[in-house]
């Protein structure tokens, strides 16, 4: 019993901690701008342009959104465009080829504190974008072309509220915040059982017999065995844990610079227990297109990998 509260209540509260304390508020600031900008009437403007140039991969104008959202804000961020995404009526086969794009992009808060401890922002930002539209492209002309492309909208016009005045405006806020708490509180019970999981492999000892496990064939191979923690942490942890993780071993001299970014591509993306538990958590239709979109966010990631590696 005592084995199953030191893992229930840690990892229970890490959830917690995450939802309430950095997804709502998050999620709280995107939603409001965006339903904020729809309501003026400049989301459809925005969309309507650059929808042409983004359609060969795949993507919408509000795909732009979301990546400007993992790029700049973090990695739920993009929650509040999926959302709208399925609400509006794109196509299942346009959300996956979205959520491939999400998955394979480098996320703000992993990439912003890590450029403070010596990570190329510039190069990682550039092979964020390339990896992202890949992986868009993938998934949508083979992944995911045997998804449905119906429209379920008849027109790309949304009747939504308007913001004229200080009353309209305080409406469209107090609402996205309502939407905001109800998808937060939704993604509650898979984050809570991914850290369960993770919790439970590291008090049995799995994460560290794997990293000796595997320390004698990386090093055979010519890959550095200071790669092995942070990559495991971080995809069984997410971006934040390997975040931490990099930060301690950088002060110890057990990680470098040079490490750091020749291992970007495959170390901050949010394709990762947690960060898929979040991201699905938008709607059901973008949670029913998570398998062919994670397929191709792993060659977007490769291809980062392979851009950051040319470092």
């Amino acid at each position: 019993m005592n084995f199953m509260t030191d893992i229930l209540l840690p990892a229970g509260r890490s959830a917690m901690d995450l939802a309430l304390f950095v997804l709502l508020p998050l999620m709280v600031a995107m939603l409001a701008l965006m339903r904020l900008l729809e309501a003026k009437g400049l989301l459809d403007w925005i969309v309507a342009r650059l929808a042409p140039a983004v359609r060969p991969f795949g993507l919408t104008g509000l795909s732009l959104f979301a990546a400007l959202q993992i790029n700049l804000v973090s990695f739920a961020a993009p929650i509040a465009t999926l959302a709208m995404m399925e609400q509006r009526g794109v196509s299942d086969r346009h959300l996956a080829a979205t959520l491939a794009m999400v998955f394979a992009m480098a996320q703000a808060n992993a990439s912003l504190p890590l450029a403070a401890l010596g990570l190329h922002l510039g190069p990682t930002l550039l092979f964020s974008v390339l990896g992202g539209l890949v992986a868009a492209a993938v998934t949508y002309h083979g992944f995911g072309r045997r998804l449905s492309e119906e429209e379920v909208l008849a027109d790309d016009t949304l009747h939504h509220a308007t913001a004229e005045g200080a009353k309209g405006v305080l409406d469209v806020i107090n609402r996205a915040g309502a939407e905001a708490f109800k998808i937060t509180i939704g993604a509650i019970p898979l984050l809570v059982l991914s850290l369960v999981f993770v919790t439970a492999l590291r008090q049995i000892g799995a994460v560290d017999a794997l990293t000796h496990g595997l320390t004698p064939l990386l090093g055979a191979i010519g890959i550095d065995p200071a790669l092995i923690l942070p990559t495991v942490v971080k995809y069984l942890a997410g971006g934040t844990a390997m975040l931490g993780t990099v930060d301690e071993m950088l002060r110890h001299g057990q990680f470098t610079t040079t490490l750091l970014n020749q291992g970007a591509g495959f170390l901050i993306n949010p394709l990762d227990v947690p960060g898929v538990a979040i991201l699905v958590s938008a709607g059901r239709r973008v949670a029913g297109v998570w398998k062919p979109a994670a397929l191709g966010a792993v060659v977007g990631i490769t291809v980062r990998t392979l851009c950051s590696l040319s470092q």
